[in-house]
């Protein structure tokens, strides 16, 4: 290989390898993001912040550009929140306990949320689900996006929450793929992250 065909390499990597540079990007933030994440509201919305710009950062580099959505993406996206909601209730308790989620003052986790969620989507359902995609189909996009999804939240409130993240990941997934882009999962995702707040 000449040194010309090796930048180019670098600069444009195959699907593969970009989709396994933004999973270790991923993992990377997510580690970090508990180990900063402490005990105090404070600490929480440093590591919140900080891993939702570093997965837009991630999603950047690896290739997902923002677009306008399509019509309806966003109505989809609240039947899908709403959907995302309603089953765990019907299907058993609050997944409250397992997540630990309802920290003060509602404005600034509100802020943060958005962020995180934003950060998440345009990075699983955008970047890693489009790299995969191209490297091995649909199919694959959505189980690798999935399972990112479920995998990145172990860190920060432990194995408990993969069943029910795996299960949301496909949801959203399967979103991205009926509308064409990101903005239906991530109003579903916002949605079903605030109603842990009352829930």
């Amino acid at each position: 290989m000449t040194a010309r065909a090796a930048l180019a390499a670098l600069r444009s990597p195959s699907p593969a390898l970009r989709a396994a540079w933004l999973c270790s990007g991923l993992a990377a933030a997510a580690l970090a993001r508990a180990a900063i994440n402490g005990r105090g509201a404070t600490s929480a919305f440093l590591a919140g912040s900080g891993f939702g710009f570093a997965l837009l950062w991630l999603a950047l580099g690896g290739g997902w550009r923002p677009t306008l959505p399509r019509p309806g993406s966003l109505v989809i996206g609240l039947l899908g929140g709403i959907l995302l909601v309603g089953v765990p209730l019907v299907a058993g308790p609050s997944t409250r306990a397992l997540t630990a989620m309802r920290p003060e003052p509602f404005v600034a986790w509100l802020v943060v949320t958005i962020l995180v969620v934003c950060g998440e989507e345009v990075l699983l359902r955008g970047a890693l689900i489009e790299a995969v995609q191209q490297a091995s189909g649909p199919v694959a996009a959505v189980l690798v996006s999935s399972v990112a999804f479920a995998l990145m939240h172990v860190p920060l409130y432990g194995w408990g929450v993969v069943p029910i993240d795996l299960a949301a990941g496909a949801c959203l997934a399967g979103l991205r793929y009926l509308t064409g882009g990101v903005a239906a999962p991530a109003v579903a995702h916002l949605l079903a992250d605030l109603a842990t707040w009352w829930l």
